[in-house]
């Protein structure tokens, strides 16, 4: 064990964990605002609840989020020191910008919207959930903006051996990221659309075997709750899937070409072959570059198809792109005693094959599984219908999981997969503008090292233990616990001409007619609860 495997293993550790909460945050968040939304339109009690819940599990998230999300900065001076001394002239730009995005526009109006349900008018309440939900994409771009520039160096001049920023709008148009971007964000959405089904399927059920539509008056109105939010997150979860599709394969086909060498070994593919045939399932011992002992089953010309859009180009193989990439960037790394038992030894360009093999497929498979649970739940909600087996819960609960093994591994592919550099040499860009992983690490020694990531996962165990026992406390309690029956207060804030004339326009889309507002403004005392 050397300092270099006990600081990747904490960055993997911290960085795996924060991810968990970063796509349920963007995914929640947007799909908050858009239940306001619908409240704001209608007036309809069911969007203000469904608002107030998801909202609040989404706060809860976003917390944990913030805390853990400070770490990742912090290592890079604590860790990976002569990587950010590499980098820091990059990426300054794109992160002061997540910064201002995250810190003011995220915590601003999420502080109004939290505290201003009381207080600001509807209009401007809405305002603030789509401003910060919105800051909340745009900040995970500026990220990826950076994270994009590691997989593909753009916008920069080589200035003393280190890369200077020329071109902002390079390094945030790059190819790249606007591939992955949509991609992240798709993958968010799955995130937050089975968090609704499972929760709102387990309700559902719960409601059901208890029986308290004959006990309780106000189960109706509850269950309209979870049926609408089942619906949202299977329609959301499937078109999510899709959306993934079709961004995975654009971005499949950027990585064909800016790293061939990770795309070769997510396939396994370690001779040249044209056409290039799909490894739908391998067996054997994947570890050997050479591939010697691998069977697979292959569906025939696809890799070329999603590596160039035909069926006929040639892909090019592990073996045959090992020449290549010592040609250009050496065989030997440096001899130096920062390197430990790398210092002068031959640079193995060929990633950890298993990772990156099955790392591929379980990312696919895993976001497959989540799709197929959004179709399992339209299906069996059409026409208003109720699931009332005791499987189709448990396995809604278990399908949460899904998309954040899907998000997970698909980091770890992307990150693993880049390896054995920190920053990989762009085909076309400048000479030069590249690092080993190895020479970014910092002077340190293992036991400084390994106490931190000691420390650090024991803290993020107990932050785990934490948001798990809130996010299960707050969703078994349902509406009840963020709405409870018989709280007063005005619910959208604003003067009394703005919230007639929004309530009196819901009668009338709700047919309520002649009625006027009296059943809807006593229908939002029962409802209405401030955080």
């Amino acid at each position: 064990m050397d300092v270099l495997d006990v600081a990747r293993w904490q960055f993997g550790i911290t960085t795996v964990y924060h991810f968990l909460m970063v796509p349920l945050t963007i995914g929640l968040a947007l799909l908050v605002a858009g239940m306001q939304t619908a409240w704001y339109r209608t007036g309809k009690p069911r969007y203000l609840a469904m608002t107030k819940f998801w909202g609040k599990l989404m706060m809860i998230n976003f917390a944990m989020g913030v805390v853990t999300g400070i770490v990742q900065e912090f290592q890079f001076g604590m860790t990976w020191s002569a990587y950010s001394r590499f980098v820091g002239d990059v990426f300054g730009a794109p992160l002061a910008m997540e910064g201002l995005v995250a810190f003011f526009v995220e915590s601003t109006f999420l502080g109004l919207w939290i505290f201003g349900w009381d207080r600001l008018s509807r209009r401007v309440h809405l305002a603030c959930v789509w401003a910060f939900s919105l800051a909340t994409a745009a900040s995970a771009y500026f990220i990826l903006a950076a994270n994009s520039w590691m997989q593909h160096p753009v916008g920069v001049e080589l200035v003393d051996g280190r890369p200077r920023l020329t071109s902002i709008w390079a390094v945030l148009g790059n190819n790249t990221v606007l591939a992955a971007f949509p991609h992240t964000l798709a993958g968010a959405f799955a995130v937050a659309a089975t968090l609704l089904v499972g929760v709102s399927a387990w309700h559902l059920w719960h409601k059901h075997r208890d029986r308290q539509e004959e006990r309780d008056a106000a189960d109706p109105a509850d269950r309209a709750v979870w049926q609408a939010s089942l619906r949202l997150g299977g329609w959301v979860g499937v078109l999510a899937f899709a959306a993934v599709a079709i961004s995975g394969d654009a971005q499949g086909k950027l990585m064909f070409e800016q790293q061939p060498m990770k795309m070769a070994a997510a396939e396994a593919l370690c001779h040249t072959e044209a056409p290039a045939s799909f490894s739908v399932f391998a067996y054997g011992d994947v570890s050997r570059s050479d591939c010697e002992n691998v069977k697979s089953i292959n569906l025939p010309a696809l890799l070329s198809f999603l590596a160039h859009s035909d069926f006929t180009t040639e892909v090019k193989g592990v073996q045959d792109l090992i020449p290549e990439y010592q040609a250009k960037y050496g065989t030997h790394y440096p001899v130096d005693e920062r390197l430990g038992a790398l210092s002068g030894q031959p640079i193995d360009y060929v990633p950890v094959l298993p990772v990156t093999y099955w790392g591929f497929r379980l990312m696919i498979g895993f976001g497959a599984v989540a799709a197929g649970a959004g179709v399992l739940a339209l299906w069996l909600t059409r026409r208003g219908r109720i699931p009332r087996s005791r499987w189709f819960p448990r396995l809604a609960l278990a399908s949460i999981a899904t998309p954040f093994l899907a998000n997970s591994v698909g980091w770890i592919f992307t990150e693993m997969g880049r390896q054995p550099f920190v920053v990989v040499p762009n085909p076309s860009g400048v000479d030069g503008v590249w690092m080993y992983t190895a020479t970014a690490v910092s002077n340190l020694s293992v036991g400084e090292v390994l106490t931190s990531l000691i420390t650090l996962t024991l803290v993020y165990g107990v932050l785990a233990g934490v948001e798990v026992f809130l996010l299960r406390r707050y969703a078994r309690a349902g509406v009840a616990g963020v709405m409870p029956a018989g709280a007063g207060g005005a619910t959208g804030g604003g003067d009394a001409n703005d919230r007639d004339a929004d309530d009196g326009d819901a009668d009338d889309r709700d047919g309520t007619g002649g009625r006027g507002g009296a059943d809807r403004a006593k229908a939002d005392d029962v409802l209405s609860f401030a955080y």
